[in-house]
């Protein structure tokens, strides 16, 4: 009986769960979705918090281009904290990337997390790291919406970036919001 009522609650898989022991999902039906990851990020959620409307002024670039970008499209120099110097990236780790970013003005990470306050910058230019562990020294906010903002990891600043959660391979730091060594 007790195994028929385990059967029954798993919905009649007939895998048993026991202590410590989770039963798998069954596989899902039909054909898996297949998109390119430039649509993915189009059509995402965060697609519209990243391009929406919203008025703010566009940001100049501090440095020119070609002082902080390889040939290769990689990071020449060294990514700091423009507030307390702390290294946010090694040279050679991150993409130039041109895509325009709505993020709130700079501020310590508490007054981050609470998503309240509208007021910011487009910017488009950034440094795109397409893995988490690739970066030096960074924090990440608690979620707003769909989106964790990057911080530095020292002294709380930010946000010097932004990542979206439907897109796990990709952080965006802003190159106006840090300094380069």
């Amino acid at each position: 009986m007790g195994r028929l009522r385990s059967r029954i609650q798993n919905g009649g898989s007939g895998r048993l769960r026991r202590a410590g022991v989770v039963s798998r999902s069954p596989p899902r039906l039909g054909k898996p979705r297949q998109r390119s990851s430039e649509r993915s990020r189009r059509d995402s959620a965060c697609a519209a918090v990243a391009e929406g409307a919203v008025a703010v002024a566009v940001m100049e670039p501090a440095e020119p281009l070609n002082d902080l970008v390889s040939a290769e499209g990689r990071n020449r120099k060294a990514v700091l904290c423009q507030r307390c110097g702390s290294r946010v990236l090694q040279p050679g780790t991150a993409l130039f990337s041109r895509r325009q970013l709505f993020l709130p003005s700079m501020r310590k990470k508490p007054a981050l997390a609470d998503g309240s306050n509208p007021d910011g910058d487009l910017l488009q230019e950034h440094w795109l790291v397409d893995d988490m562990f690739i970066f030096e020294n960074v924090g990440f906010t608690k979620d707003v919406g769909n989106i964790k903002f990057l911080v530095c990891a020292d002294c709380e600043i930010g946000p010097i970036g932004w990542h979206c959660l439907d897109d796990k391979n990709s952080f965006y730091v802003a190159l106006e919001r840090v300094s380069h060594e």
